[in-house]
């Protein structure tokens, strides 16, 4: 299953194709005894993607076939032990992707000829993505974070190994040496190919970088490198992550990951107040939606478990409806994350309760 979307990724799943492009959406569940229900509820969501596609005139018995296949191969490729929040599957002739996602998702199926990706959108964009790259002088470990946890990345190649032929860690350790294994000329090339390897990655998977090492490697890094002063990563002076495992990564960065946080919860805060002040706000779903359609929104702030079913009102207005009613609109604000980010503007999760009076969504506007 894949949980990582990078812009290239994005661009690729939003393409057209030929109909029909299914998307299917479902809840899942992390623990006992809601994950009990999530197989059951997937066959019949499933189920339900193939009666559309049996129904549907403009679906030839060749690609109905096709991708009923599709959805079959998603289906075994589907891993609910290790569930999150939501899932989508994505199946067209000739392809199909499953994506797990950490945000919840309405219960839908789609047929049409691009996928529904503003839910992907809105699961990566509040999970703030990072990046922890992890030094020694042997190896160099890359971790994908998001949420409370990391895990191993395998993205450009890493983890890069040193050749152990060459090159003797345990024996610096045990002689005490070890600040000497950063000054060879071995060390130096083995560092360079790694910060050239976390270049290419952070162009195409743009996001904050966290570096973590001993003093000294952390200091040839940046004196060799360039990744860690352009991409003003954050180090942290912890060493033996590089053959670690994802608690200990975590519990060596998610303090410094929850005061970053904080203080971003702080930073809205401030600037939604100011914003109040110039007449340049605007909360609550219909009114933030109106100007996220316009591009005006800047910055868009969303209380992290906030949800609303809408309907429109005959007019240019939405209105609230009940969830599953057959005109609402269930992932409303996932549209909203989703248009307000390709109009260039900064997106925020805050805390439940943290935005107040403004009803779970406000925006700061450009003009």
């Amino acid at each position: 299953m894949e949980h990582a979307l990078s812009p290239a990724t994005l661009t690729e799943l939003r393409r057209p194709r030929p109909y029909p492009a299914v998307s299917v959406l479902t809840p899942t569940h992390r623990r006992e005894p809601e994950n009990a229900q999530d197989p059951v509820r997937l066959r019949n969501v499933l189920a339900e993607a193939k009666k559309q596609l049996d129904h549907d005139p403009a679906v030839t018995r060749e690609r109905r076939n096709d991708v009923v296949e599709q959805l079959d191969r998603a289906l075994a490729e589907v891993d609910l032990t290790h569930a999150e929040d939501g899932l989508a599957i994505f199946a067209a002739p000739g392809e199909h992707q499953v994506w797990s996602l950490a945000r919840p998702v309405p219960e839908r199926v789609v047929l049409a000829d691009t996928f529904l990706t503003r839910n992907l959108v809105a699961a990566q964009a509040a999970e703030r993505p990072f990046w922890v790259l992890s030094v020694s002088s042997d190896r160099v470990a890359l971790w994908s974070g998001g949420g409370d946890r990391v895990t191993p990345a395998r993205a450009g190649g890493f983890p890069l190994t040193r050749d152990r032929d060459n090159f003797d860690a345990e024996r610096q350790q045990r002689i005490g040496d070890m600040p000497s294994a950063f000054q060879d000329e071995d060390t130096r090339h083995f560092l360079r190919d790694a910060d050239t390897a976390m270049s290419r990655v952070l162009r195409t998977h743009p996001r904050p970088l966290y570096v973590t090492g001993e003093t000294a490697a952390l200091s040839l890094l940046d004196e060799i490198g360039t990744v860690t002063k352009d991409a003003n990563a954050t180090h942290i002076r912890h060493g033996g992550l590089a053959h670690g495992t994802p608690d200990a990564v975590w519990q060596a960065i998610g303090p410094m990951i929850e005061a970053e946080h904080r203080r971003n919860v702080d930073t809205v805060a401030r600037r939604l107040e100011a914003a109040r002040g110039s007449k340049a706000f605007a909360a609550g779903v219909d009114e933030v939606r109106q100007n996220a359609e316009q591009g005006r929104v800047q910055l868009l702030a969303v209380e992290e478990n906030y949800r609303a079913a809408v309907r429109a009102d005959g007019g240019v207005h939405l209105v609230p409806a009940e969830s599953g009613e057959l005109d609402a609109r269930d992932d409303i604000v996932d549209e909203i994350v989703e248009r307000c980010l390709d109009t260039g503007a900064e997106v925020r999760f805050v805390p439940d309760g943290a935005l107040g009076d403004a009803r779970g969504i406000a925006g700061v506007l450009r003009y």
